[in-house]
């Protein structure tokens, strides 16, 4: 089990175990079904919280997007919104109390600070973009329609890993360390 050092507790403190993490996922996953009827996500989330900034910017323009504009005057109001946020401050929260929470770029060697933000933040946005083109996200697909065996997300996740393992034929010296 990898560890790391958290001189708040003493030494070494574990990171969870992978297996437990996922089984509980897989719980949160079964009690979004059954609560809400629908599976989790994260761009949904992400897309409404960008619509509510641009409604405290220019109101009318929203609420007249085609694509905005369906979510009413309280995109917010949400459930992918409150996911995405207790995600967030879940993870911080976690991250503190383990004593890992610290502001670092990670990168290879042979990549500088400024080039790695730059291809993280490129990637991000082509990311953000096919999601929201696309309706959805990686998580979306991968743990609601994978969880409902759809074809659909099963063939996508193929081409998603496939298609990672190409791309980073193209990256790969930037991490040679």
């Amino acid at each position: 089990m990898k560890t790391e050092a958290n001189p708040l507790h003493g030494g070494p403190k574990p990171y969870s175990n992978p297996y437990l993490t996922g089984v509980l996922l897989g719980l949160v996953l079964l009690a979004s079904f059954v609560i809400l009827g629908a599976g989790l996500g994260a761009s949904s989330g992400i897309a409404r919280i960008g619509a509510s900034l641009s409604l405290c910017v220019a109101t009318s323009h929203t609420l007249g997007s085609a694509y905005f504009g369906k979510w009413g005057a309280n995109p917010l109001h949400y459930y992918l919104v409150f996911m995405f946020v207790g995600t967030f401050v879940g993870a911080l929260f976690s991250a503190l109390l383990a004593n890992r929470a610290r502001i670092q770029v990670e990168r290879g060697a042979a990549s500088s600070v400024r080039r790695r933000l730059w291809y993280a933040l490129a990637g991000g946005v082509i990311v953000g973009f096919a999601s929201r083109l696309a309706q959805g996200c990686t998580s979306g697909q991968a743990l609601s329609g994978g969880a409902l065996l759809l074809s659909g997300s099963l063939v996508f996740m193929v081409c998603l890993f496939a298609s990672g393992y190409a791309a980073a034929w193209f990256v790969r010296r930037q991490w040679h360390d």
